[in-house]
């Protein structure tokens, strides 16, 4: 099999030298000292580390020797499709949001009639097109699937990658080598960052590529790496099912529509101020902020539901007792630039002892936690939420937030019962999402060590 040409000898498709040296640089740091050096069967080029028999070239010379047709985007200017030619359903029209996780959604995308398509100059993608998002959104990537289309049109924001030699080149192989460090730190470098990024098609000739001199190797690598995709996609899905499947039985067990056995007394409805009360956190500048002292808990700190702690800020301040965090308070967002992070909220643990919570935030204290937590993730109080949010101000203050009312049970026994229930479906989907984690680092994993030779399949 004839190999494309090494871009060493590429003439202007080559990276220049400022980037490849940045590009070094920024890959240096997934190397341990010892891989820094260069082992056997293994050669140094412009962008990092490869077997001796795999290709460093570009897009440009792949162009060259006809093994990528030339890359091409979306329609500029004048007969760029404007949003008033947007219809409910004909050819799919893809910006870079609906490009992710290697497939391409036209399930959220916009349509234009095929006529006002089919005058269109380029941007046809078809099946089997590697996509690149390039303008703004830099370096989303997927393999265009089956389509019930002739074809799908592209927005400028997006270019497509095709294969025009199958027996050299995997599309799969290269849509995997596009999401790697290797390729993705060029592509920012080129593309100058920040949300004005952009890189023309002229500019991503220059982009590095680099290749198992055999299909079958690029093939094994694919299938390894979208065998990763396919796991991660199953978690994803799976977690999903999970939350819709919670939040079905909050909508059940919280508002009484759905009794558990054993269980019939009658429920009230209860201001929120009469089974607990709501206090506003510390106030405090930048003045009082250090490198230590006691943790302030703000909306950074609340994610999904739960405690999060990767973006801390401690004070050195006298702070009251009454305004630190106890186990069983309910920690809830209440002012926020963002309207919709208004009402996240978590419940306080044992290892939050000592620990306050920042003027943007109040707790909620009750000795009914355990089902008032649940209720506070429910519609119920999202609804109430919203009703009370200022009209110039996302704020909802403790007079509204103690006046809030909540399908009650009289029995503790049963809302404890109730509690258990949702607090199960939570550890399960907590649980899912571990393993979701840990099945992305396996497979960043394993990009760094096969789509470098690090590890051969072949």
């Amino acid at each position: 099999m004839s190999e494309p040409r090494n871009s060493n000898n590429s003439g202007s498709t080559a990276p220049s030298p400022g980037v490849v040296r940045d590009v070094q640089e920024a890959n240096a740091q997934y190397l341990l000292p010892a891989e820094r050096q260069i082992p056997k069967g293994y050669k140094q080029t412009e962008v990092g580390v490869i077997p001796e028999d795999w290709v460093c070239t570009t897009v440009g010379q792949l162009v060259s020797d006809s093994v990528l047709e030339k890359p091409l985007d979306g329609n500029h200017g004048n007969i760029h499709p404007k949003s008033g030619d947007f219809v409910s359903f004909g050819i799919p029209f893809v910006m870079a949001n609906n490009v992710h996780d290697g497939v391409v959604d036209l399930s959220s995308c916009a349509f234009i009639r095929k006529e006002q398509a089919d005058s269109l100059q380029k941007g046809f993608a078809r099946q089997g097109d590697v996509l690149l998002t390039h303008k703004a959104t830099i370096g989303n990537t997927a393999v265009v699937g089956e389509l019930q289309f002739d074809y799908i049109m592209l927005t400028p924001q997006v270019t497509y990658y095709r294969v025009a030699d199958e027996a050299r080149l995997s599309n799969y192989y290269l849509r995997h080598f596009f999401d790697s460090n290797t390729f993705q730190s060029v592509l920012q470098l080129m593309s100058g960052g920040g949300t004005r990024a952009y890189i023309g098609i002229t500019a991503q000739l220059s982009l590095p590529v680099t290749l198992p001199a055999t299909k079958a190797e690029q093939e094994a690598i694919a299938e390894a790496l979208s065998d990763a995709d396919a796991l991660i996609e199953a978690l994803e899905q799976l977690v999903a099912k999970k939350r819709q499947l919670k939040l079905g039985a909050m909508q059940e067990l919280l508002t009484g529509k759905r009794r558990l056995p054993g269980f019939s007394e009658e429920w009230e409805i209860k201001l929120l101020g009469e089974i607990g009360e709501s206090i506003i956190g510390l106030t405090y500048s930048p003045n009082d902020v250090r490198a230590d002292g006691v943790l302030v808990l703000r909306s950074s700190n609340v994610q999904e539901g739960a405690l999060s702690f990767q973006d801390n800020v401690y004070v050195e301040l006298e702070i009251s007792e009454r305004i630190m965090v106890r186990a069983g308070d309910i920690l809830i967002c209440v002012r926020n630039g963002s309207r919709d992070l208004i009402g996240k909220c978590a419940k306080i643990d044992d290892k939050c002892k000592g620990m306050t919570f920042g003027a943007f935030m109040s707790v909620f204290r009750t000795p009914f936690h355990n089902f008032v937590f649940h209720q506070f993730q429910s519609n119920v109080i999202k609804r109430q939420i919203n009703e009370h949010l200022g009209a110039t101000i996302n704020q909802i203050t403790n007079k509204s937030l103690n006046s809030f009312q909540i399908p009650f049970p009289k029995d503790e026994t049963e809302q404890t019962a109730i509690a258990q229930i949702l607090s199960d479906m939570d550890a399960e989907i907590t649980e899912l999402e571990t393993n979701l984690t840990k099945a992305r680092a396996v497979k960043q994993g394993m990009m760094q060590q096969l789509l470098t030779g690090k590890i051969r399949l072949v």
